[in-house]
């Protein structure tokens, strides 16, 4: 693919840091207290779609967090373990999983319709533009 064939999605900048990776994308929030295990990067909230996936180095889509903000230190903690998502895109990052991208210096990008991404497909993040390149 050829940089013109590339599609831009414009978000929001949360966290600066470019990343590319490979989309493992949820259409339900996510609770990382509780539902990431920060030694691996399993995926193992009950029930939850994503239960079995690994966030080591993907480009984690899903629409918003949820839950305890004790999420904010199992970002983190991810990120010291080098199993942490290799970005982040939500439609809405709320407090808790800005400040654990934050902390992580993850690249966080919202307000992008995580409907347009596929599971899989490679997109590279440019967190500090607040832009998505498919």
């Amino acid at each position: 693919m050829s940089e013109s064939d590339t599609t831009v999605v414009q978000g929001n900048a949360i966290t600066e840091g470019m990343a590319t990776g490979e989309v493992l994308r949820s259409t339900e929030p996510i609770s990382f207290y509780g539902a990431v295990e920060p030694d691996t990067g399993e995926f193992i909230e009950e029930g939850h779609q994503l239960e079995g996936e690994n966030v080591a180095g993907k480009v984690l889509v899903f629409p918003r967090g949820k839950g305890s903000t004790v999420g904010s230190y199992v970002l983190y903690g991810l990120a010291q373990n080098g199993v942490a998502p290799a970005a982040i895109i939500n439609e809405e990052t709320e407090t808790i999983v800005a400040t654990g991208a934050i902390l992580g210096e993850i690249p966080c990008v919202d307000d992008v319709p995580i409907d347009a991404l596929e599971d899989g497909e490679r997109v590279t993040v440019d967190a500090g533009a607040g832009v998505v390149r498919r």
